[in-house]
């Protein structure tokens, strides 16, 4: 009929229904609404945190390897500490300060991962960690790494980061200082060894069932063969949601 809008059957899908989107993470721009990517911004507070946490690596690397005494220790320790809290500080600040940008969608796990990468090989090389964890952490990055180049050979940005990614880092986060702390004569470092090492197992599991969740969901988006959209959400970038 002419002059009157056509109403949907009852039970039909609307248009585009059924095509693979990349859910975004609660609390996210665009989480399951189909909104733009967070927009281009640069100088923002929480980026200038992610910035702060990044330059904070190095730092950490010399006060561990290099100072090797234990006032470097306890410096390395006060260092780790604040990079967790800056973790979860900065993205609270975007959300709450709406300062979302696809700069700190880059630079938040960006962070995480040098955190990581730099504190278990520092604590390996003072044997305070095995080496078999560096290799069961690097074999995960290996494989992300993999599925990443997958995604960008077909037109695809880096997926958000999940929920269970996100716990796993902070699990890995709070695990590293606790084992270091647990490697000092004190009379409290068996219970830190303790609590080190269940934080670090579990981190360690969460982060290898992050890594599945993430194939899972390219492989998914790859075998639909559509190609991604420039805007409207169909592409997320990893992080956050800055």
């Amino acid at each position: 009929m002419t002059g009157r809008s056509r109403q949907r059957p009852a039970g039909a899908s609307p248009a585009g229904a059924g095509e693979p989107r990349v859910p975004s993470a609660p609390g996210e721009p665009g989480a399951g609404t189909g909104q733009p990517p967070a927009p281009q911004r640069i100088l923002t507070i929480p980026n200038a945190i992610s910035i702060a946490r990044l330059l904070g690596v190095p730092a950490f690397v010399w006060l561990v390897l290099g100072v090797r005494t234990a006032a470097g220790d306890w410096w390395a320790l006060g260092l780790l500490a604040a990079a967790g809290l800056s973790d979860w500080l900065d993205g609270r600040i975007a959300r709450a300060l709406g300062q979302q940008s696809r700069l700190g969608e880059v630079l938040d796990p960006a962070a995480d991962r040098l955190y990581i990468v730099a504190t278990i090989i520092a604590l390996a090389i003072r044997s305070i960690i095995p080496w078999w964890l560096v290799g069961v952490l690097g074999a995960r990055e290996l494989f992300l790494g993999i599925v990443l180049l997958a995604l960008r050979a077909r037109g695809w940005s880096p997926l958000r980061v999940s929920f269970v990614g996100k716990a796993a880092t902070l699990a890995l986060l709070y695990a590293f200082p606790l084992l270091f702390l647990g490697s000092h004569a004190t009379s409290y470092s068996a219970a830190a060894s303790v609590v080190g090492w269940a934080f670090a197992l579990w981190g360690t599991a969460l982060y290898w069932w992050a890594a599945a969740l993430y194939a899972e969901q390219a492989r998914r988006l790859l075998a639909a063969g559509r190609k991604p959209r420039e805007a409207g959400g169909a592409t997320a970038g990893r992080g956050r949601g800055r």
